[in-house]
């Protein structure tokens, strides 16, 4: 089976502010970014779309269909009382042992990475229609990646996703390509 994951666009929000499953809407530049990625994917031969909920992914899924279903599973973390605050604001005593171990650490009100690990394993081996095109967010990707390639969370973040971002995984070889 072949997935398509794809990366929201930009965001409209202010770089340093930390954001996970604050519900932030694209840039003024959306319909460029959509575009370029239109050209990668319109090739594809499915019905099938899937996407998070958050309007910045919701967005680019109802361009590529508007027929498309939204998941919860495929949020970004969790990133509780941090939504919306800007890194360099939040307290050592709370982001110190956060960094420490940020795969097993929650968010104070929100979640860990594995958390999210396990939340996105659960969406992955239910997939069942061929050509699944996936708009998620960074987070979700990583996840993926790290399972099919059983890369360790904490390097997951050695594979990079910059936003409108595809990755093409064939599920039966477990092999993936950024598109």
């Amino acid at each position: 089976m072949i997935l398509y994951f794809i990366r929201h666009t930009t965001p409209n929000i202010e770089k340093g502010i930390c954001y996970g499953q604050a519900d932030i809407d694209v840039s003024d530049d959306f319909e460029n970014e959509f575009d370029f990625l239109y050209h990668k994917i319109k090739s594809i031969q499915t019905d099938t779309v899937i996407s998070s909920p958050l309007q910045r992914c919701t967005k680019l899924a109802s361009k590529i269909n508007k027929n498309f279903t939204s998941n919860t599973l495929l949020k970004e973390l969790n990133f509780g009382k941090w939504e919306l605050v800007p890194w360099n604001k939040i307290p050592a005593t709370e982001i110190d042992p956060w960094m420490a171990d940020f795969v097993n650490t929650p968010v104070p009100n929100g979640e860990s990475y594995v958390d999210l690990y396990l939340r996105v394993l659960s969406f992955y081996q239910n997939i069942k229609e061929n050509n699944t095109i996936v708009v998620t967010h960074a987070g979700v990707i990583r996840s993926v990646l790290a399972h099919i390639t059983q890369t360790d969370l904490k390097d997951s973040f050695d594979f990079k996703i910059p936003y409108g971002t595809i990755v093409k995984i064939d599920t039966n070889t477990n092999e993936y390509k950024i598109l």
